[in-house]
């Protein structure tokens, strides 16, 4: 019984180390995409294999992850945003007497957007699709770099996958 006790004790001072962190590079190299994203404590994470399975289609996945993550960073902005009581002033619709101050939060509140409003909605988000971020992209690169500053090496890749994290968590 001793002896059962002591080994799940050692077993599981395991889980107490640090992971050891891999040896940095200083050489510049091209991002590889299965490398943007593993991060700690799930590391490559392919429950399905779906890149054992499926290994041509990984570059799509990967875009689409990172798409929806930079949509989801941008509704979740906009939800801090307008729950913090910011608002435009004036009209939304001057023709129906209805003020951006009238939109209640949360998802009543797109009940109360105008017809015209909804429809520039989906207008804009279809040439969002269509001609900004085109889905045919797979690099996520849209020549735009951050705030103009272009990243090269293991700064791109940091980048990356801070972008990618984040996407994640406001997905």
């Amino acid at each position: 019984m001793q002896r059962l006790i002591a080994a799940l004790a050692l077993s599981s001072a395991a889980a107490f180390v640090a992971p050891v962190a891999p040896a940095a590079s200083t050489a510049l190299r091209a991002v590889e995409e299965f490398e943007v994203g593993v991060q700690a404590p799930a590391g490559f994470f392919d429950p399905l294999n779906y890149c054992e399975d499926q290994p041509e289609s990984f570059a799509r996945r990967r875009a689409v992850e990172r798409k929806h993550g930079r949509i989801s960073m941008m509704a979740f902005v906009g939800i801090l945003v307008h729950n913090a009581d910011i608002e435009f002033p004036g009209y939304i619709s001057k023709s129906q007497g209805v003020k951006f101050s009238d939109i209640p939060d949360g998802i009543y509140g797109f009940s109360k957007i105008p017809a015209a409003g909804i429809l520039q909605i989906f207008l804009l988000t279809g040439l969002i699709e269509l001609a900004w971020w085109p889905a045919s992209n797979y690099s996520g690169d849209y020549g735009i770099g951050f705030w103009g500053k272009k990243w090269q090496g293991e700064d791109k890749l940091q980048k990356l996958n801070a972008e990618m994290a984040n996407g994640r968590l406001a997905m």
